[in-house]
């Protein structure tokens, strides 16, 4: 959300292009500007008139009689009562959509142009014929021979290169419907045993299709599912939005929109809506046609937008992911309009006083550093000021436009703390996980993070020998000095545990251990007990000297011997770790179960040579899918590395289809084939070296 009260109507779906002075925009008294010539209708639309006219008329009476807010639309021509209905209604619906302009790189955007131009880039100029040209096979020809062997456009001009660049966008949207197109067969194809078919049209699919899907693109099973859905709503519902987007008027971001906006509508309503916005999507912006065609929606079946803003407050979340730099986002999904518009004026608030206690940064950094604070209830105002303030300022919150509150209207008062309740003192906030209360100390990782999570963390790096990058479960690869602040503030905490996995050239594991402490009566090293922190509370006073030296033991056989690992802090008993060989190409079944069910260290085995699901695209954490055996116990197949891997519950279920195949070709390989014999390799996890 903005930082500052936003101006009003943010998401007005006019056309910011129908500026005086464009060149589609007529002079004075609809005069044309000088240097520019009136060109005739275009006929390169993406529906014939009689093609209009029919959809038009299949909408049913009464839902083009009012065509919308657009602007644009305010010049409708009279209906004629001596035309019949329909080609009354193309006069008005379809002005826009055939004869009025159509926004930036739609067809028949430009109504003008000047004079011809020479060259293989000419027909590209404002309003020449592959300015106005569908999408498809032939103007991507086209375009690729303007561009030459180079790829540098010789001889175009300036209005040549941005009429390529429009073209080849609807060239993109073409090609991405008719994409569509063959999903949708494969949806006939593939249809559910439960569902009753539809004649020629696609209904709901067999329930591994987004899995067969997903591997082919080597994409996630939650983009194929909504690749499926896309398709399915173009053919059933959306038949305007589909001819559309099949000449490539409209790009499959803003038909999306349209999509995700009539889920739950039937055919009829989101046929309803889809009239609505549709003559002017194209050059509206996407958040102006989000706007737009969520007010059809309302408009056609409010009650049906009640039911579902009603259905999405039970997914309610909170969602993190990586960030390309390094760094991570965290957000609410799904929460109340009014809870969340509280919160973000709480945010801002916030972030005042830190300015005004010093604080560098702008607004949108000060801002998320005051989101954290609220989050951990700690105060970075003592990163300015390592005393606690006295007292906590009355927040200003005088708005631009002269009234009190911010963004709230006249007389909203922002509390006198982020967290609520009323002045504290700065150094205050809701406990840490052990009960205590911990300020922020620049640079050290915060409290309670150690223990808490797995790290994957090359030993060079950790042992400052190498700058190798490490890795965090939901966060992915992290570089290396953050590696390193994380291993040194997970070794603050002496619940933190300890293993390590050995590697081949291409990051296999091919050993590994979990460490143990070294018994009481061997020496300890660092320094003696009584002069550290309190059991249980991280040390800030101390840097961990890890040190990782031969132990002395020769180790499991086949192994990689013993090692001791020693943090350097004081008090701490040396970790021992014995390092057992995992299963890659060949097995000697040390750790076979009798049983069907695994011991100990053949789970955790399994799960470090797999880290994730094997599925050939799934990413779901090995600790939270099922140990499955390849050739079922029942059926003779043993309980050991070669014959077990682990799989999420999905597939799990789908390896048991009659219809699919799972072969473990090597203890570390598996052969996954599909319903139409298209196979894939999962091999062992490739973890950093």
């Amino acid at each position: 959300m903005p930082t500052e009260p936003v101006p009003p109507d943010p998401e007005r779906d006019d056309d910011p292009a129908r500026a005086a002075g464009e060149p589609d925009a007529p002079g004075p008294a609809g005069e044309v500007p000088a240097g520019w010539r009136q060109l005739p209708p275009s006929q390169q639309d993406w529906l014939t008139q009689d093609e209009w006219i029919a959809w038009l008329d299949s909408t049913g009476p009464g839902e083009w009689d009012d065509p919308g807010e657009d602007p644009g639309d305010a010049a409708a021509q009279p209906h004629d009562p001596a035309q019949p209905r329909a080609a009354a209604k193309a006069g008005r619906g379809a002005r826009a959509v055939k004869g009025g302009r159509r926004g930036p790189g739609q067809p028949g955007s430009a109504r003008r142009a000047a004079d011809d131009s020479p060259g293989p880039a000419g027909a590209f100029a404002a309003g020449h014929l592959l300015d106005t040209a569908a999408g498809g096979a032939a103007l991507f020809g086209f375009a690729e021979n303007a561009a030459g062997d180079d790829d540098r456009f010789a001889g175009s001009s300036d209005d040549e290169l941005t009429g390529v660049i429009c073209a080849l966008d609807r060239v993109e949207a073409a090609a991405s419907a008719l994409k569509h197109a063959a999903v949708g067969e494969m949806i006939r194809r593939r249809p559910d045993p439960g569902c009753e078919p539809v004649l020629d049209e696609p209904g709901r699919w067999e329930e591994f299709t987004a899995s067969e899907l997903a591997w082919a693109l080597a994409d996630t099973r939650w983009a194929a599912d909504n690749m499926l859905d896309l398709a399915s709503t173009l053919a059933v519902k959306l038949p305007g939005t589909r001819a559309a987007f099949r000449s490539g008027m409209l790009r499959q971001s803003k038909v999306e929109i349209i999509a995700a906006a009539v889920v739950n509508l039937d055919p009829g309503e989101a046929r309803a809506a889809e009239a609505l916005v549709l003559d002017r999507a194209g050059r509206l912006t996407p958040g102006g046609l989000r706007a737009a065609i969520k007010r059809a929606v309302i408009q056609v079946a409010p009650d049906k937008a009640v039911k579902r803003r009603e259905k999405g407050e039970q997914e309610a979340r909170v969602e993190r992911w990586p960030e390309l730099s390094g760094n991570a986002g965290l957000a609410g999904r799904e929460l109340p309009p009014a809870d969340v518009l509280a919160a973000d004026q709480r945010i801002t608030w916030w972030a005042r006083q830190l300015k005004k206690a010093g604080l560098d940064g702008d607004m949108d950094q000060l801002r998320a550093r005051a989101y954290i604070d609220i989050m951990l209830g700690r105060d970075s105002r003592l990163l300015a000021h390592p005393e606690p303030p006295a007292s906590t300022d009355a927040p200003d919150t005088t708005a631009p436009d002269g009234t009190d509150g911010e963004q709230g209207g006249p007389g909203r008062q922002a509390p006198d703390d982020p967290r609520g309740g009323g002045p504290r003192d700065a150094g205050s906030g809701p406990p840490d996980p052990d009960g205590t209360r911990t300020p922020p100390v620049p640079g050290v990782i915060p409290a309670g993070f150690a223990g808490r999570i797995n790290l994957t963390i090359p030993l060079a790096t950790v042992l400052g020998l190498a700058d190798r990058p490490g890795e965090m479960p939901g966060l992915g690869p992290i570089d290396p000095a953050l590696a390193r602040d994380l291993a040194y503030a997970a070794a603050q905490n002496p619940k933190t545990s300890y293993c390590v996995t050995v590697t081949d050239q291409q990051g296999h594991a091919i050993g590994h251990g979990c460490a143990r402490p070294e018994p009481k009566n061997h020496t300890r090293t660092g320094k003696p007990s009584g002069d550290h922190d309190p059991p249980g509370r991280p040390s800030t006073s101390l840097r961990p000297e890890f040190t990782f030296t031969a132990s002395g033991d020769h180790g499991p056989p086949g192994g990689y011997g013993a090692w001791r690992l020693s943090t350097g802090l004081p008090g701490r008993p040396d970790l021992l770790i014995a390092l057992d060989p995992i299963a890659i190409d060949t097995c000697d079944h040390r750790f076979e179960a009798r049983g069907h069910d695994p011991g100990v260290k053949l789970r955790h085995l399994t799960q470090i040579r797999h880290a994730t699901c094997t599925g050939p695209t799934c990413r779901r954490p090995s600790t939270q899918s099922d140990f499955e055996h390849n050739i079922p116990y029942e059926a003779g197949g043993r309980t050991c590395l070669c014959n077990t891997s682990p799989k999420c519950r999905h597939e799990h279920r789908l390896k048991q289809h009659p219809r699919w195949k799972v072969e473990q070709i090597t203890p570390s390989t598996l052969r996954w084939t599909t319903p139409s014999g298209r196979q894939y390799l999962t091999e062992p996890t490739r973890y950093p070296i």
